[in-house]
């Protein structure tokens, strides 16, 4: 706790992004002309997508103009982004906030949004007539975050006095993730290994298992490893434990022994374990006919952290053999997908209730996405009850996932093996 104190009394030191730009509009004053400012709203995102490697990915956008010296971002305390550009990356501008409404487009605030440049999600400036105005914001901004400062200083400092009071849980740091990564070298993790079947339903008919899941519960992960630590307390940290969880998990299938791997299987890594040298490893120990059965499962926002590598880990399991799915998906953001000019075989739609609630436009939008998807490529996930599949197949879906479809193949499998229904032989 003394270090998250003397962490917070170091960030009241540092200038704050807010003072830099005031900083950076007063140095303006005289050079407005062809100037512009695009205000990124991402304070008003969910919680769950303003995380900071969402904040972090989404400031990544504008480094290649940055580095151009066409404009200057400011990651702003609220998680707002301000970026000062001159005029003629304005079409580039434009290009890179198309590309965030997409990644956050699953967002309810952005549901309503229109593509008219004051939206709610952007809202643009012209300095040339614009200017006071963004300086009387950016002097407003640097109020508010020195009042949020002091407040979390004095939130800081109180739990100080308060750190011998035993805490339900922990935040993930970099003191724990160290532990934990040292204890999955050690871990027998084929005892936390899952499958889950991925099954093609066609009208009433039984479902036929396609291929499984395997993935490694985060829940056991830490009720083992780090109990009462919340691991996803930090989004940076928790993705540089699934990079050592991907390793690990690599390691695991790698064993001439194992037959894990056996039949038809995905499994979930982040595109940089795809570029790893163990994922190398892991491919010389494949052998060549196998590669075809192998799915690998790549999250939307992994993909579109690093678009560049993403493609490149693309062409290389596609030549090695293996197939590509998108995960992460959801009827909101499916209609912003090109699988076929993403390269992907397969994508990946979470279930959500929200589907049934839909008016007719939104339901014509998905099943428009579904169509140009090709309602073969697409697995429904989640699926917890026979709504999702009777939905799913109303949309030409056939392939399904979840806690409702393992029910249904397991009464399928005791019917075939077993024989006996309610007194009666079949």
């Amino acid at each position: 706790m003394a270090m998250t104190v003397q962490k917070t009394q170091i960030q009241q030191r540092l200038p704050a992004q807010e003072h830099l730009l005031l900083d950076y509009l007063n140095r303006l004053d005289k050079h407005r002309k062809d100037r512009h400012a695009v205000h990124i709203h991402l304070s008003r995102l969910m919680a769950q997508n303003r995380r900071e490697h969402h904040v972090r990915i989404a400031a990544n956008t504008f480094d290649s103009l940055v580095r151009m010296l066409k404009g200057q971002i400011f990651v702003l305390g609220n998680s707002d982004l301000m970026f000062v550009f001159k005029e003629a990356a304005l079409d580039d501008v434009e290009a890179a906030i198309i590309k965030l409404r997409f990644l956050f487009s699953d967002d309810p605030m952005l549901a309503d949004d229109t593509e008219d440049r004051q939206g709610v999600f952007a809202t643009w400036y012209a300095l040339a007539k614009d200017y006071d105005k963004v300086i009387e914001l950016s002097r407003r901004m640097v109020a508010e975050e020195e009042q949020r400062r002091a407040q979390e200083l004095q939130k800081s400092q109180g739990a100080n006095v308060a750190r011998s009071r035993p805490r339900s849980t922990d935040d993930l740091t970099p003191e724990l993730l160290a532990r934990c990564e040292q204890a999955l070298v050690q871990a027998d993790l084929a005892n936390l290994l899952r499958r889950q079947a991925i099954c093609a339903i066609v009208g009433k008919g039984a479902p036929e298992p396609v291929f499984n899941e395997l993935f490694i519960s985060i829940a056991d992960l830490r009720d083992t490893l780090l109990p009462n630590v919340n691991l996803n307390s930090s989004r940076w940290l928790f993705q540089q434990l699934t990079e050592t969880l991907d390793r690990r998990v690599l390691a695991l299938l790698n064993k001439h022994d194992d037959r894990t791997i056996a039949g038809n299987v995905s499994i979930n890594l982040n595109v940089a374990t795809l570029l790893s040298p163990d994922f190398l490893t892991f491919d010389d120990n494949i052998k060549a006919g196998a590669r075809g059965t192998i799915v690998l499962e790549l999250q939307k926002v992994d993909i579109f952290a690093d678009l560049g590598a993403y493609l490149f880990a693309r062409d290389f399991a596609h030549e090695r053999g293996y197939r590509i799915c998108i995960d992460g998906m959801n009827h909101m953001t499916l209609p912003f997908i090109d699988r076929g000019r993403l390269g992907a075989d397969l994508v990946k739609v979470v279930w959500d209730d929200d589907m049934l609630q839909g008016n007719q436009a939104s339901r014509e939008r998905l099943a428009e996405a579904i169509e140009r998807t090709g309602p073969s490529r697409v697995i429904l996930c989640r699926c917890d009850t026979q709504e999702a599949i009777t939905l799913g197949h109303s949309l030409g879906i056939t392939l399904f996932q979840g806690r409702h479809v393992e029910n249904l193949l397991a009464a399928e499998m005791r019917r075939r093996n077993g024989g006996f229904v309610r007194g009666r032989i079949r």
